[in-house]
């Protein structure tokens, strides 16, 4: 038992170090590159407010904010698929299975096409998100409590609905307002500033951290219901708890980076490769390996002479990625 615990402290030391350094480098690689390169001596100036003003400028009000809502999308994207495939028992779960995606694309969609306080896109995607899950999770229930198998089908149901509605938005608005509604549909850091960092990272970073006391839950609910119920384990409380703090962390998401695939999906399957199925360690895990994909991301999506959405990027990287990770599961 004791050479098990050293085993997987070595596997989990080498995994932090691993999603650490690349993550360290992948910043680095966006402070300094884009449309004006920049070197370490000009970054360390602008770093300390010295030198050339425009460099200021590039580093404090353009590239550190986009980083920094890079990061804080994609922890909130990792923890939340991670969380929901625990709580389905599905590794197909992610942050969309529950409708969330498809009540913040509603809300939004509807008001950049109308045109109507375009300003508040981000809360109110926020809250079509949460009222959306809140919605999914009503229908979910049954006289017994929540079932999960409810709870995907009204995912499902609700978002094929919501997309619908959305399509028929795009359709209808004006050909001014349809590349904005397609920028956010398909999801994008571009333009992102200081303001929407600070109007969701708190919530992201409370929702982080009550995740990962969840890890004791889950653990437990991957046993099965029964034994789960035996060892004293509420179902129903459980997974309501699990279940909100998964659409807390998906809805802020949404709120700033739009609909952004793939990352909620992934990023859970590549971390259990590395640590295994303990959910101590793959919930924090799947927070910086969410970080590290969509700041990777982000950086390719600027790198050619036509910015493309971090949505797009993040689905060229994720479905041979995912296929990838399936074929290695499937051979052990």
């Amino acid at each position: 038992m004791n050479l098990q615990k050293i085993w997987l402290k070595h596997r989990v030391f080498q995994a932090s170090a691993i999603l650490g350094l690349g993550l360290l480098l992948t910043i680095a690689l966006s402070l300094s590159f884009g449309a004006v390169p920049m070197s370490t001596t000009q970054l360390w100036q602008a770093f300390l407010h010295q030198g050339d003003t425009v460099n200021q400028t590039i580093f404090w009000e353009l590239r550190l904010p986009r980083i920094v809502a890079s990061l804080t999308v994609g922890a909130a994207l990792g923890m939340s698929g991670a969380l929901l495939q625990g709580l389905l028992r599905n590794g197909l779960a992610d942050p969309f299975v529950l409708g969330i995606s498809a009540g913040a694309g509603l809300v939004a969609i509807a008001m950049l096409t109308l045109g109507v306080l375009q300003s508040w896109v981000p809360l109110a995607a926020w809250v079509g998100a949460i009222l959306t899950s809140m919605l999914v999770y009503f229908l979910g229930r049954t006289k017994t409590g929540l079932s999960v198998e409810r709870l995907i089908l009204a995912g499902v149901a609700v978002s094929a609905l919501f997309g619908s509605i959305q399509t028929t938005l795009i359709l209808l608005a004006e050909d001014s307002r349809v590349q904005a509604a397609l920028n956010w549909l398909i999801g994008s850091l571009n333009g992102r500033g200081w303001s929407d960092v600070q109007l969701v990272s708190p919530y992201i970073l409370v929702a982080l951290l009550l995740g990962c006391f969840m890890a004791r839950g889950l653990n437990l609910l991957a046993l099965g219901d029964d034994l789960a119920v035996g060892l004293g384990v509420s179902l129903v409380r459980s997974r309501l708890l699990i279940g909100g703090i998964a659409t807390l962390l998906a809805a802020s998401a949404v709120s700033i980076g739009g609909l952004i695939g793939f990352v909620g999906l992934v990023v859970p399957h590549g971390v259990r490769l590395l640590v295994g199925n303990d959910y101590r360690f793959v919930l924090p895990m799947s927070a910086i390996g969410g970080a590290w994909v969509l700041t990777f991301a982000d950086f390719l999506a600027r790198l050619g002479a036509v910015e493309l959405p971090v949505g797009t990027v993040t689905a060229l990287l994720g479905s041979p990625l995912f296929v990838w990770l399936l074929y290695r599961r499937s051979s052990y």
